[in-house]
């Protein structure tokens, strides 16, 4: 199976091309033709499967360049994964001239609504921006063509099912609707089914994406030591690019600080970040110019970095999933990824809880201190 079989057009190929996409992922092969063909879509798979672009390129192909209105909105409940939709987006532009504003919280609002005065077609936002726009009136969805829900399962986490409901109200009773999420639950099977009409239903089965190619291994020491653990590990280890998650920004603040005082290349995000800072962090993060990025789970979901070989785990996550979310940072795209886990004794039954959800002992990891 190849791209042009699924109907996509040379000119947008060719920029995959360029990017180094040369066959789609079966999330890609499963939806394309579903979308193109003006069906409702709920599709579930891990971050890291190529659902962005099992959205973006149908969508493209969708769009009429010619029809100076917005023909699809694309609905993320992060800044940081609306800015990864949007610069795919604008690369696929080269393929075909098409408008596209990104509208998220902490962006100047002035040169959104400068840049809407142009031909917009499709718009990429975070629920309370968009709302914000709606209420100016200063977005018109009357004509929307498509409308996508992304990580919608993270939406109805960080409650935005309201916010949700608010803008289903301005866009017209007949349209397109695609719900990508990476678990499907009651409450996100309940939101999709209420505004779609008989969706077909994609399912990517994400533990062969997400946990096959990535060694997992357990520091055990005490809180008191766990930082001397890391700069330990990270010495033996010294990746080319890794994430470190940690439970609190005041945690994150702490250990960045410490961090670079022992000369380790090192940056922090969390969400008292300005977004200004945090796109430049990402950005120097994405060029590979920063080792380590030290981070809440802010960071963990829809964050897609190529090149992140490492994940190191300084806090035990909050629940499972989010554990599996954190160490699908590495691992992508079928290249190998290495995750570390510090734990003290209090840790313990969480960590009884990863291994048997995983259903894997996870190997402990000795170090030469």
């Amino acid at each position: 199976m190849n791209f042009k079989n699924l109907g996509i057009n040379e000119d947008i190929i060719n920029v995959l091309n360029k990017n180094g996409i040369n066959s789609p992922t079966p999330v890609q092969e499963e939806s394309i033709p579903l979308v193109k063909s003006g069906n409702d879509v709920i599709a579930q798979a891990q971050t890291g499967t190529g659902k962005t672009l099992a959205f973006l390129l149908p969508i493209l192909e969708n769009i009429d360049p010619s029809k100076d209105y917005v023909q699809a909105l694309v609905i993320s409940p992060t800044r940081e994964l609306a800015i990864q939709i949007t610069e795919e987006a604008n690369k696929l532009k080269e393929g075909k001239d098409i408008g596209v504003l990104a509208a998220y919280g902490g962006k100047d609002i002035g040169s959104q609504l400068k840049k809407l005065k142009k031909n917009i077609h499709l718009i990429i936002a975070t629920p309370g921006r968009l709302i914000d726009h709606l209420m100016r009136k200063t977005v018109d969805l009357s004509k929307l063509k498509t409308i996508v829900l992304d990580e919608a399962d993270e939406m109805l986490f960080m409650g935005f099912k309201n916010d949700i409901e608010s803008i289903m109200t301005f866009v017209p009773k007949k349209r397109q609707m695609l719900c990508f999420s990476a678990t499907m639950d009651s409450a996100v099977k309940k939101l999709a089914y209420r505004y779609m009409n008989d969706p077909c239903v994609v399912t990517i089965q994400k533990k062969e994406i997400t946990l096959d190619n990535i060694v997992q291994e357990v520091v055990e020491t005490t809180d008191r030591h766990k930082q001397e653990a890391l700069c330990s590990v990270l010495n033996e280890d010294n990746p080319f690019m890794a994430i470190i998650f940690c439970r609190t920004k005041v945690r994150v603040d702490k250990l960045e600080e410490d961090l670079y005082k022992k000369g380790f290349n090192c940056a922090k995000l969390h969400s008292d970040i300005a977004q200004s800072k945090r796109e430049k962090i990402m950005k120097s993060f994405r060029n590979a110019d920063i080792q380590y990025l030290i981070a809440t789970d802010v960071a963990a979901r829809g964050l897609d970095v190529s090149g992140v070989s490492h994940i190191y785990n300084y806090d035990i996550p909050e629940s499972v999933e989010s554990y599996v979310h954190r160490i699908g940072r590495c691992g992508r795209a079928g290249e190998k990824g290495y995750t570390c886990l510090f734990i003290d004794p209090k840790n313990e039954k969480m960590l009884d809880e990863i291994e048997s959800n995983i259903n894997l002992k996870i190997k402990r990891r000795t170090l030469d201190v």
